[in-house]
């Protein structure tokens, strides 16, 4: 099996950290993206000529060059990117204001996005490499209270499933990875974030508050398994664009598939009566 290298963003805990765990254990070679790299020293220390620790903060789109530069210097290849860092804030739309919305964006949206417009060429240049953006149940559905992190979820999905058929014909993958609950930190109170309550949405919002906040622990999805499929895909000859990830992902993502198709087709008769009459049916290239 071809030795691969991986860029893997906030592998200093979580599913990056399993991600490269498990990536290094295939025989490949990571780049951990960290904000400190004495975070994964223990990662460094056990395999020092397979594991480079990189200081970056994913949100700082001007260093998504320096940090693939790096990688190409010190393995010759960039095979896999996984867009992995991220957290969440809870909150109703009316709690939370521009300056946290702004930087959930920066970090699921524009940072993902800088890193892959720097991976691209040398991916182009081998015509191969997978593209691994690590969304979440909540990019393909929301509920009260979690608006801020769906938002930009859900524009990490449609951005990366443009992306995947544009780089498809220079043999580069895109699988946007939709984990339910993991016991990953995403739950502790050092990474989730709470916006101040209000009266408004005191009582509307509790049990959403009070669910998220007691998490943690709980969670079945195990990070360790996730991470050993992700990298047993990638290593494989086929990715699924999407890939719901838990069990409870699969119920709930499934749920919104038929609830979403059963109001199309209730509407589908009063939808159709806005077209003009007598026109043909659009025909597009994809």
């Amino acid at each position: 099996m071809t030795t691969q290298t991986w860029i893997i963003t906030g592998a200093s805990r979580g599913f990056g950290r399993e991600l490269a765990r498990a990536a290094l254990a295939a025989g490949d070679h990571v780049v951990a993206a960290v904000r400190e790299p004495e975070s994964v020293r223990d990662l460094a220390d056990a395999h020092p000529g397979a594991f480079v620790a990189a200081k970056h903060d994913v949100r700082d789109i001007a260093a998504a060059p320096v940090l693939v530069a790096a990688a190409l210097e010190r393995f010759g290849r960039l095979d896999v990117l996984v867009n992995n860092a991220g957290r969440a804030v809870v909150g109703a739309v009316e709690e939370v204001g521009d300056a946290q919305l702004r930087e959930l964006m920066d970090l699921h949206l524009f940072g993902p996005a800088a890193l892959v417009r720097a991976a691209l060429p040398a991916m182009r240049e081998r015509r191969a490499g997978t593209i691994v953006q690590m969304s979440s149940q909540g990019g393909r559905m929301s509920f009260p209270g979690v608006s801020t992190y769906s938002a930009s979820k859900f524009a990490l999905e449609g951005w990366s499933e443009s992306l995947a058929g544009e780089v498809a014909p220079f043999g580069i993958r895109v699988m946007l990875v939709e984990p339910s609950r993991f016991r990953t930190g995403f739950h502790t109170p050092d990474v989730l974030e709470f916006a101040e309550v209000s009266e408004t949405y005191r009582d509307v919002l509790a049990a959403v508050r009070a669910d998220m906040a007691g998490a943690d622990g709980r969670q079945e999805g195990d990070p360790e398994r996730a991470a050993e499929i992700i990298v047993s895909l990638v290593h494989g000859d086929e990715v699924p664009l999407r890939l719901p990830l838990g069990s409870e992902a699969v119920e709930r993502i499934s749920g919104v598939y038929r609830r979403g198709l059963a109001e199309v087709e209730r509407w589908a008769g009063t939808a159709r009566a806005a077209d003009f009459e007598g026109v043909a049916p659009s025909v597009r290239p994809v």
